[in-house]
């Protein structure tokens, strides 16, 4: 952070937490149209906001989170109810920039911004959708490369020979990219061969890929198996309140049968996992990058 940036940041610790709360919120809200429209292929930029019936929103009903809190959750023009989802994807989002800002240098926080923000939309998409867009996995891996090559703090440590730390970065998220893809597409293939069924579609072969090219072949690794372990909980918990209330849990994924009809939540059921990669994808990110990179290091060494 350069000398201005830390001396306002000093003098007003509220300010940039706040201003980049506001960020996220305003990018959430773009979320929401992103992960409405990118599926049924519409434009993300024509037209407008606009209610379901038909209605432009004005401006002032369409502040982030502000808005759906005032309107109590329903539209000005005919009184439609709007799903908490959209508050619920501008706070997330808001809180995911925030969290970038706090425990990362402002040149790899705006880099998360980016990947944290393509995990939000993909993990939505996907659990209305059973999809993952190539935009979100090829697209995304190769934002991921891009910006490795331009900011090498996002995969090493800087120094003061830049060409190397460039060299270096962009080969960790290839390497990333490569390994994460390429580990998923032969689980996916043995699970295949074993179950006789398809247990996961490509689209997560490409998003662990993407997730890569940011977070390295660590990260990649780790949202692998940290998917799993995010998916077993989510499943085991929205599991035993079907059982007990005997009501879908409001956290459930949605589940398929083999005709991809829609069915209530049961063992051998398909449901998305790029949701649980996207989570495990964002707690590396954020939190386990230099630990398991060392941890990583360290058994390396043993061997």
């Amino acid at each position: 952070m350069s000398a201005s940036l830390a001396e306002t940041a000093a003098a007003f610790p509220w300010f940039f937490p706040t201003f980049v709360f506001a960020i996220g919120a305003c990018v959430g809200s773009f979320l929401n149209v992103v992960i409405f429209r990118v599926p049924k292929e519409e434009s993300i930029v024509t037209p407008g906001s606009h209610c379901g019936c038909g209605q432009p929103i004005k401006w002032h009903d369409n502040i982030p989170i502000v808005s759906w809190l005032l309107l109590r959750g329903r539209a000005r023009c005919c009184g439609r109810k709007f799903s908490f989802r959209y508050p619920f994807v501008e706070l997330l989002t808001a809180v995911l920039f925030v969290a970038c800002w706090l425990k990362l240098s402002p040149a790899v926080a705006v880099c998360g911004w980016i990947f944290l923000s393509c995990l939000v939309a993909a993990t939505f998409i996907d659990l209305d959708h059973f999809i993952i867009p190539d935009v979100f996995t090829i697209g995304l891996g190769v934002v991921g490369v891009l910006l490795s090559l331009a900011v090498p703090a996002l995969h090493v440590a800087p120094s003061e020979m830049l060409l190397l730390d460039t060299l270096r970065a962009g080969t960790a998220s290839v390497l990333g990219l490569l390994v994460g893809s390429g580990l998923v597409l032969w689980i996916l293939l043995l699970s295949e061969a074993i179950l006789k069924k398809e247990a996961m579609g490509f689209g997560d072969v490409k998003f662990v890929g993407a997730i890569g090219a940011f977070c390295g072949w660590q990260g990649a690794v780790f949202s692998i198996f940290g998917g799993a372990l995010v998916g077993t909980a989510w499943f085991a918990v929205a599991w035993l309140w079907q059982k007990i209330s005997g009501k879908a849990s409001p956290v459930a994924p949605p589940s398929e049968n083999a005709a991809g009809e829609a069915v209530p939540l049961a063992f051998g059921a398909q449901v998305p996992f790029g949701p649980m990669l996207a989570i495990a994808g964002a707690l590396h990110f954020l939190f386990f990058r230099g630990a398991l990179a060392t941890w990583f290091g360290e058994v390396a060494v043993l061997f």
